[in-house]
């Protein structure tokens, strides 16, 4: 199996290298860099940038606005977006509800969502986790009636990432409690989230921010033609919904530019003196050993890349869960080894306030402990590590 990039993929390459340095905004790129949260106005504006060239949703079909790229042309691209410090796709809708939509939808649906999803003229937040149920999702309990040609939806979800943003919701419903396998009772309802009778209340994270939320849904009256396929399949889109967002986890790229910046850092800080020959040595190892961890790691996702090439690009299957796994465990180190670099400077907050410290000159400093917080959550969502586990111990090794 030959792993290496053609020339032609490597000119491709250098042609989103030209186009990242030439329109990444300088504002953008700065936040990216200096771990701060973009704004709702910074992420549409990049979604709309890269829209305007044809890149906004490269793994969609062409005729929806896709590009027609390899597999190997659609891991360089995000590499290269990670590489330059350039904003991660807006999961959502390019990742998780637009392919749902172009596999399952209907071509009204596809008429209606398909294009202002792309542009991003449509924000989507995902309805999933319950209380009770989150690594067991088929438990969930958020019930949805069938009444005339509305389904009435009544039930809560939970961490729902940025739904204080979010136009519509994509939402996994029970629809035949009385069904012989929870899994066989749920269904995939799109929620239009200015319906009567939704309420979005905040959740602060241990990092002090406002990014998850609670969603109540008390007699929500939802038309029966936002039903994704059939009523009680849901279970089956959701899967593949989750099969691609647990291939994106892995994030090489945005790895790779954190080991870099580490790196960068780490002979800048014992230059001056911030650290002592002994703390850049014991650095050192830990980024030699993050790296290890990294290029083992890379390859297993070029190994993907090239066997999807064979066969269509019909997805990971289930290495995405070997990729979710040992992606987020890189992406972990990378935050401990950004703590280890701040020292006591990264715990530095505002007198009795909130969020990172603006006073810090050194912007990363005060961003390094909120950030270390935030990352705990790779793990979990998308299907937690140890569910992970389970499944390649079923599905790959057989046990």
């Amino acid at each position: 199996m030959n792993l290496d990039f053609t020339p032609e993929e490597q000119a491709f390459r250098d042609e989103v290298r030209t186009f990242l340095a030439a329109e990444l905004p300088d504002d953008i790129r700065t936040a990216v860099a200096d771990r701060t949260d973009l704004t709702k106005e910074q992420i549409v504006r990049w979604q709309r940038i890269l829209n305007a060239r044809g890149w906004a949703v490269p793994k969609w079909q062409p005729e929806h606005g896709g590009c027609g790229w390899t597999p190997a042309q659609k891991y360089i691209f995000q590499e290269e977006l990670s590489l330059a410090r350039a904003p991660e796709e807006f999961s959502f809708n390019v990742a998780m509800i637009g392919p749902i939509l172009q596999r399952f939808g209907t071509d009204a649906q596809k008429a209606k969502f398909l294009a202002p999803t792309a542009n991003l003229d449509i924000w989507w937040c995902q309805g999933f986790s319950e209380p009770g149920s989150g690594s067991d999702l088929a438990s969930l309990k958020t019930s949805a009636v069938r009444d005339g040609d509305d389904y009435v939806v009544n039930g809560q979800k939970i961490w729902t990432t940025l739904a204080q943003h979010a136009d519509w919701i994509f939402a996994l419903v029970r629809t035949d409690p009385k069904a012989p396998k929870p899994q066989m009772g749920i269904s995939f309802l799109l929620i239009d989230m200015t319906s009567p009778g939704i309420t979005v209340r905040p959740i602060r994270t241990i990092d002090d921010h406002h990014e998850v939320n609670e969603v109540f849904f008390d007699d929500v009256r939802v038309p029966a033609e936002n039903l994704i396929g059939t009523e009680n399949r849901g279970w089956d889109y959701a899967k593949h919904l989750l099969g691609n967002e647990r291939s994106g986890i892995a994030r090489i790229g945005l790895s790779k530019e954190r080991l870099r910046w580490a790196r960068d850092t780490a002979a800048e800080m014992a230059a001056d003196g911030r650290l002592t020959p002994r703390e850049h040595d014991r650095l050192l190892r830990d980024l030699v050993e993050a790296e290890i961890d990294l290029k083992a790691l890379e390859l297993t996702q070029l190994r993907v890349v090239a066997a999807d090439s064979g066969h269509g690009g019909e997805g990971a299957g289930a290495a995405a869960s070997i990729l979710k796994v040992k992606g987020t465990e890189v992406q972990q180190r990378m935050t401990e080894i950004m703590m280890t670099l701040a020292g006591p400077a990264g715990l530095a907050l505002p007198d009795g306030g909130h969020g990172r410290n603006e006073a810090v000159e050194d912007r990363w400093l005060s961003a390094a402990a909120p950030y270390y917080f935030t990352m705990r959550k790779v793990s979990i969502y998308g299907g937690s590590n140890e569910i992970q586990r389970n499944i390649v111990a079923k599905t790959v090794l057989g046990l």
